[in-house]
């Protein structure tokens, strides 16, 4: 949770606002099917649904009051995936800021799986 304190109070942000407008812009980007999230029972990757995709959105607070995102996804078959890669990180660094007033440090995008 990142607090902001000011002479008029502090505002808290918990890490599920985070994870929700990560997923939210990343799954917005073309060629992008989804979030995915790896089983530990059973090791496969699952297309996680629109409700659960803060599942394969990892943020960790630094101490410079920044944020570092790592993202699961599986896009479509086909794609760019270097220029999928690169929309989704400028596209979840802009929504992020413009929306929490948080710079974002890093954002991972790991590609789990592709769809046919």
């Amino acid at each position: 949770m990142i607090q902001f304190k000011s002479d008029q109070g502090e505002i808290s942000v918990s890490s599920a606002v985070f994870s929700n407008i990560t997923g939210m812009a990343a799954t917005n980007c073309f060629g992008v099917k989804g979030m995915a999230y790896r089983s530990m029972t059973d090791g496969l990757v699952h297309l996680l649904r629109r409700e659960a995709m803060s599942k394969g959105v990892s943020v960790t607070y630094n101490d410079d009051n920044t944020v570092s995102i790592e993202l699961h996804i599986i896009v479509e078959n086909g794609v760019n995936l270097p220029a999928v890669c690169r929309s989704i990180m400028n596209e979840v660094k802009y929504v992020v800021t413009k929306n929490t007033g948080v710079n974002v440090r890093s954002v991972d995008v790991f590609v789990d799986s592709m769809t046919l």
